[in-house]
């Protein structure tokens, strides 16, 4: 059984696209949804997405202040917990997994054959034609929404790129999903994540391709930089939001550090050619 969960607190346009990306890898999803007062009756949006899918949940309703992402990071490790020993993916809604071998049940069995209980990864940006933001259409494949492939997150917040994707339920996240905490020590302090109990990099990274970027998360950018908190972490918010501006809101698509490649437009692993030189980037972040 491998179980993924979500934390549901916007963009609940992107979960027909999530569902059709994850239906080929898990067994069952597990949405919580996190609504605020800015954005209330989520459950009810995301029900009628979800109503004709038997292999997906609402396992808790949560209602609390928005953009608190410490918070949400309670709420995936208080999910996993409920199956500690099970495998569990963990992605947020905008966050679209490709695995070696396009597979996370054979990277899975690697795992168990070699007592690892978790894999890592990191981030792909996405981002539409030209660079811009797109504005989601449901009816056509998001990969091709988003034809190119790349890093610009992190050149231009200082945003943590690393992620922690695949672990057994037991294993606690930090805030962000970035890292993990085995027996009170969190990963990153281990050289190069060097911990026994995590795969190899090499070759067992997983890829996060992040769609954060449609039309919308512009407002949204500048709504959680406005709310000047640390739990949101506001600052990062306005350098994005900063640098966007300074760029009419859109990415610069041939800036060399950003690494893009263009027409990726296939849900496929080996797709992006640049990726052993960005994890390589990454995890020395």
């Amino acid at each position: 059984m491998v179980r993924l969960v979500t934390v549901i607190g916007h963009g609940v346009e992107l979960l027909p696209h999530f569902i059709q990306h994850y239906e080929k890898y898990v067994d069952e999803i597990q949405i919580v949804v996190y609504e605020s007062d800015e954005n209330p009756f989520l459950i009810d949006k995301i029900n009628d997405y979800i109503k004709n899918y038997d292999f997906i949940n609402v396992v808790k309703l949560f209602y609390f202040r928005q953009f608190d992402w410490e918070k949400v990071t309670e709420l995936y490790n208080q999910t996993k917990l409920t199956h500690p020993n099970d495998w569990w993916v963990v992605a947020d809604i905008d966050e679209f997994h490709l695995y070696p071998n396009n597979s996370v049940k054979s990277l899975i069995e690697y795992c168990d054959g070699q007592e690892f209980d978790m894999a890592r990864g990191g981030f792909i940006d996405r981002i539409g034609e030209n660079g811009e933001f797109p504005k989601l259409n449901i009816r056509q494949s998001i990969w091709k929404q988003f034809p190119y492939a790349g890093f610009f997150r992190y050149p231009m917040s200082n945003a943590c790129p690393n992620k922690v994707c695949v672990m057994k339920g037991y294993v606690e996240l930090t805030s962000g999903q970035h890292y993990a905490k085995i027996n009170g020590e969190t990963t990153w302090r281990w050289q190069g994540w060097n911990h026994p109990l995590i795969a190899p990099i090499f070759p067992f990274s997983v890829q996060v391709h992040h769609f954060k970027w449609d039309k919308t998360s512009i407002e949204r950018i500048k709504k959680i930089a406005d709310l000047d908190k640390d739990y949101a972490f506001s600052s990062e918010y306005k350098i994005m939001y900063d640098s966007l501006k300074q760029n009419n809101f859109k990415i610069d698509i041939n800036n060399f550090e950003f690494m893009f490649e263009r027409n990726q437009t296939e849900p496929d692993y080996t797709n992006y050619k640049k990726w052993n030189k960005l994890i390589k980037k990454i995890i020395s972040i």
